[in-house]
């Protein structure tokens, strides 16, 4: 059996997310920054709360999530999929924004991105292959005053796949972004259900060789 760790499980596009690949048959370690609401997800997918494994951590801080990965590696083996599906949606223009803030949410956008790569590319070196798939976001191909903080963000993450897909080439490892270039609304293009299928379409089958990237819109 296959395993998917998805961290950034919220009650929209992640427990999407987690949903698709429990159905397909994937083991599933969810990671959050509340267990209560972990214990509610995995109870409402697989019917148990024990059914499915979650851990606790705040991707926005690197000991914490680093931390939290350890012990997952250590207790649910080497996943073969990790899904970061981490965003700040925070409105502020640039003159706005509390520097510090603007800070904090550059860690959970990019940082805890970074801290996940960091700590389990060497397992995956050691098996040999897996996959890495970052959500992104449109507002890295297109900047909007009002939600400055959320698009450096994924501009500094989309930049940061790219360089990880260059180191990985011909490893084994696969390194994606899925950028969701449109507003995420159950009934619409953007159903969280429906960008669940790309994720695990691109997981499955991979991009045309050289890419690393599916704009999704």
């Amino acid at each position: 059996m296959k395993t998917a760790l998805v961290i950034g499980v919220g009650p929209g596009l992640g427990l999407a997310l987690v949903r698709k690949f429990f159905a397909a048959g994937y083991k599933i370690i969810m990671v959050a920054r509340s267990l209560e609401k972990l214990k509610e997800f995995a109870a409402t997918v697989s019917g148990s709360e024990d059914g499915i494994a979650y851990y606790q951590a705040d991707v926005g801080d690197r000991d914490s999530i680093g931390t939290a990965i350890n012990k997952i590696l250590h207790e649910q083996g080497v996943p073969d999929i990790i899904i970061y599906n981490v965003s700040v949606l925070r409105p502020a223009s640039p003159s706005k924004i509390d520097y510090d803030t603007f800070l904090e949410d550059f860690k959970i956008n990019v940082g805890g991105a970074l801290t996940t790569y960091q700590k389990v590319r060497p397992a995956l070196q050691e098996k040999g292959e897996g996959i890495f798939i970052f959500t992104g976001g449109g507002l890295s191909l297109s900047p909007f005053h009002e939600f400055a903080s959320l698009g450096v963000g994924k501009a500094g993450l989309r930049n940061l796949v790219a360089c990880m897909a260059q180191e990985n080439k011909d490893s084994g490892i696969m390194v994606y972004t899925i950028t969701i270039n449109g507003m995420i609304e159950k009934g619409t293009f953007f159903d969280p259900e429906k960008i669940a299928e790309k994720f695990y379409e691109v997981c499955e089958n991979g991009l045309p060789e050289c890419e690393a990237e599916f704009i999704y819109q």
